[in-house]
């Protein structure tokens, strides 16, 4: 090791011409001499038995102040929840531009066929595109859901829109159907806002047959982008799909398990 020459003022180290060793380079970094570098080495002792009583005590006041505000909050969701107490049959729209209107539906579907609901879907516009959710319903659960296709695909898909709006009015003519059947409890009409959005459907009548013709334990769900403030003004639960990040953007088909 080489030879050290002194201490530097403020007690730093200072070293002759030989190499210093690492522990005296390390020393000399950290601006201590090695009589410094030991006492702090010193003071990574245990904490005291005072300091662990305290970090106890803080942990046990902020359990009890956690306590405290759970036990508002229950006492408050419990008052709450005393007041609701009405059962009814729900109009429910998915609308805006972001991804999952129609896939939260579809998971609504699910809900129902496990507590014994049977279900309706009728899909418009989207036509005979193999969507997971159609095999899904049709191949394993068609006892519990029936699904109709009323669409011949997108609008810019068919390129007529004579055809687009009979294939739309015999899709409203299914839907009108199975909400009238009092033993479906919840009916998906997916798409159905697009239509309503080209007007090849009356969304005067659309909203009078909700309101009028449900029946009162019916739930209807009605999905699209840019749903009508009329069919909004009638819902009793609207939910609106923020788009936030998109991978289409970047170049990112529509893909299987995702999007269809």
């Amino acid at each position: 090791m080489g030879d050290l020459s002194g201490h530097g003022r403020g007690g730093g180290c200072v070293w002759g011409k030989t190499s210093l060793s690492h522990s005296l380079f390390t020393c000399f970094i950290a601006g201590c001499d090695t009589r410094q570098h030991r006492h702090q080495q010193a003071q990574t002792v245990r904490p005291r038995q005072g300091d662990v009583k305290l970090e106890n005590d803080t942990t046990n006041d902020e359990n009890a102040r956690h306590n405290a505000k759970m036990k508002a909050i229950k006492a408050a969701r419990d008052k709450m929840m005393e007041s609701k107490t009405e059962e009814k049959g729900l109009i429910i729209v998915h609308t805006g531009p972001g991804k999952g209107k129609s896939s939260s539906a579809f998971g609504m579907i699910m809900r129902a066929i496990a507590h014994g609901m049977p279900c309706g879907v009728v899909q418009f516009i989207k036509g005979n595109w193999d969507t997971g959710e159609k095999s899904f319903l049709r191949e394993r659960f068609a006892a519990d859901c029936e699904f109709v296709v009323s669409g011949e695909g997108f609008t810019w898909e068919t390129q007529d829109r004579e055809r687009d709006i009979v294939a739309a009015q015999a899709g409203w003519a299914k839907a009108k159907e199975m909400i009238r059947n009092p033993e479906m409890r919840l009916i998906v009409l997916d798409e159905i806002s697009i239509a309503l959005r080209y007007d090849y459907l009356d969304i005067d009548e659309v909203v009078d047959f909700l309101l009028t013709e449900k029946p009162e334990m019916t739930h209807v769900v009605l999905t699209g982008r840019n749903a009508k403030p009329e069919l909004i003004e009638a819902a009793d639960l609207v939910t609106e799909m923020t788009l936030v990040k998109h991978p289409f953007r970047d170049g990112i088909k529509a893909q299987a398990g995702v999007e269809f």
